[in-house]
């Protein structure tokens, strides 16, 4: 099942107090990048971030899932109506997420 715009707007929204976040929509889900590092994504309208010190910190209880088959678990956010409980989280994972890939053209 493909995730909705509706609710990628939804946690969009949520997310809006933060400067640079965005969303590319791939394969009918959307992967969400906060000045350019990967967080996470939306999957099956579920918002999973990657299991960070700091999220799994903020987040003890939150269970792993799968954004699909074949991917790495990530942390299922189910706070989604907190909005600055979500941007604290993201601002606490910004640091320990890898630098975004540098893609040449050809």
């Amino acid at each position: 099942m493909a995730s909705t715009k509706d609710y990628a707007d939804f946690i969009l929204e949520q997310l809006s107090g933060l400067d640079e976040i965005t969303a590319r929509k791939m394969m009918g889900e959307y992967i969400l990048y906060y000045r350019e590092k990967v967080i996470g994504g939306i999957y099956d309208n579920r918002f999973l971030v990657k299991p960070t010190p700091s999220a799994q910190e903020k987040m003890p209880d939150a269970p792993l899932s799968l954004p699909y088959k074949g991917a790495k678990a990530m942390l299922l956010v189910d706070n989604v109506d907190n909005r600055d409980f979500l941007k604290e989280l993201v601002l606490a994972m910004y640091d320990e997420l890898p630098e975004a890939k540098v893609t040449r053209k050809k």
